[in-house]
């Protein structure tokens, strides 16, 4: 290799548009900004949802209620889903996610009574409602919290 035979990578090297250097650049005097306004000076940005002093649509938009930021999100799974195990399997939020029934585990999973199951399952939940427990007992399986 030689000195004459060494070029830059590709794409690593580009041109700038050199602003405000003179009329004949093509960028020169009001470096491509226009005439005066906002957006001419410099930290002419405004933040976002700034509407010119106007009060702004967020702040004018009514707000009711309560937004709990703990609030813990759950994937729902009905008993009518868990009836295409086998009987006897030991069903997880991560055999869940295997069989497409949930799509990610979110805070966890909660068993809920929607259908009816009709096999002996080990079920393993974060949470489950007290309908949901008596259906999977009175089938002959079990119900554990994780």
């Amino acid at each position: 290799m030689n000195l004459h035979e060494l070029k830059a990578s590709e794409g690593s090297r580009r041109n700038r548009k050199r602003v405000g250097r003179g009329t004949s650049s093509g960028q020169g005097k009001t470096a491509g900004r226009g005439q005066k306004g906002q957006l001419a000076r410099s930290g002419g940005k405004t933040r976002l949802g700034f509407e010119g002093g106007q009060m702004p649509l967020f702040r004018r938009m009514p707000k009711r209620g309560f937004k709990n930021i703990n609030r813990k999100e759950y994937a729902v799974v009905n008993l009518s889903d868990l009836d295409r195990f086998d009987e006897g399997t030991e069903v997880t939020p991560e055999l869940l996610i295997e069989s497409g029934i949930i799509k990610k585990q979110l805070a966890g999973v909660k068993l809920l009574a929607g259908g009816e199951v009709t096999k002996k399952l080990s079920v393993k939940v974060a949470k489950y409602s007290a309908a949901a427990k008596e259906a999977v007992e009175a089938a002959g399986g079990s119900i554990e919290v994780i």
